[in-house]
């Protein structure tokens, strides 16, 4: 499944919804479902705060395959990129205090996905490609 939308908070809720609804599938947990629908949350509210700073004109993508028992899901803008994505992973930081933001959003992705890999170039935008094995699929190997 492919999508892109303009990069607006209210789009995030959207991009939540349908790629819950693709998933859905597949026999998942609802934690399993909760935690996928959370990763989403955070990487769009990333690329649409952080990569365009709000900028109605920046697309955001996504990309959802599924491959026997593995979800991978590519969340990616072409905004301004990750200045030290080191720094940007460390909990709790932020760039954007004024706007109450946690800093915790690359460390719940991190807590609910099996991998994550970020690619990010300075001026180019960021790409987070993250991959989960589902219970189901889980259980099937054992």
């Amino acid at each position: 499944m492919r999508l892109q939308f303009a990069a607006l908070s209210q789009n995030e809720s959207f991009a939540r919804v349908a790629v819950a609804s693709f998933i859905s599938q597949l026999d998942v947990t609802m934690e399993e479902m909760e935690e996928i629908k959370t990763v989403v949350s955070e990487g769009v509210t990333n690329a649409i705060i952080h990569g365009y700073e709000e900028n109605p004109e920046g697309i955001v993508y996504i990309e959802v395959s599924i491959q026997d028992d593995l979800i991978e899901l590519v969340i990616e803008d072409n905004g301004k990129g990750i200045d030290d994505l080191d720094q940007a992973m460390q909990p709790l930081y932020t760039t954007k205090p004024e706007l109450e933001r946690s800093g915790m959003g690359f460390t719940i992705m991190e807590n609910f996905v099996d991998s994550i890999e970020v690619a990010t170039s300075v001026g180019k935008g960021t790409r987070i490609r993250m991959t989960k094995r589902l219970s189901f699929a889980k259980a099937m190997q054992n």
